[in-house]
């Protein structure tokens, strides 16, 4: 399995008993719905290994608390300590109205309700304190920010973003 074929699930940041329990912070609006996992992939060097989970049961709301079956002692829960946790896309949950995963609208259109076309989303940056649509047009990088005051619709079947941009917004970049 490949990275680039899984979505980051949650990190291991701490163990929680000393026969290997681990507790892994989800990076997820709805952790509850991870609780029943059977595996998932654990990066380890440049590898994703599968790990197969004996129990796993949601602790403090973001927290999961975790048995391996192949961690049974502290000493290994110390070698999978801040470990990144994956799973393939595939177990991503549907989403549907203007809700969206950053990867999945890579390549949609984005069409602004005054200007059109204003180009095609090529990432998502989320370093910044606001998550900023990446989107290419002419050879010119437009920064879009991702806010339910500005996304109107996703159209998953046209592959296209619809947005209401501030005022000036576009102007910046093409005008």
């Amino acid at each position: 399995m490949q990275k680039e074929d899984c979505f980051y699930l949650g990190s291991v940041v701490s163990k929680y008993s000393f026969k290997g329990e681990v507790l892994v912070k989800l990076d997820a609006d709805e952790p509850e719905i991870y609780e029943n996992m059977e595996s998932v992939f654990v990066s380890v060097g440049n590898n994703l290994v599968p790990f197969f989970i004996e129990k796993c049961v949601l602790h403090k709301s973001s927290l999961l608390r975790i048995r391996f079956e192949e961690v049974t002692t502290e000493e290994d829960a110390n070698r999978i300590l801040k470990a990144k946790l994956y799973l393939p896309l595939k177990f991503l949950p549907k989403l549907s109205g203007t809700k969206f995963y950053y990867h999945e609208v890579t390549g949609f259109a984005m069409e602004d309700s005054k200007h059109g076309n204003i180009g095609t989303i090529t990432g998502v940056n989320d370093f910044t304190s606001q998550a900023l649509f990446e989107v290419e047009k002419d050879d010119k990088q437009l920064l879009i920010p991702i806010s339910d005051d500005i996304i109107t619709k996703v159209d998953r079947e046209n592959k296209t973003v619809f947005v209401t941009t501030p005022e000036g917004l576009v102007d910046l970049y093409l005008g």
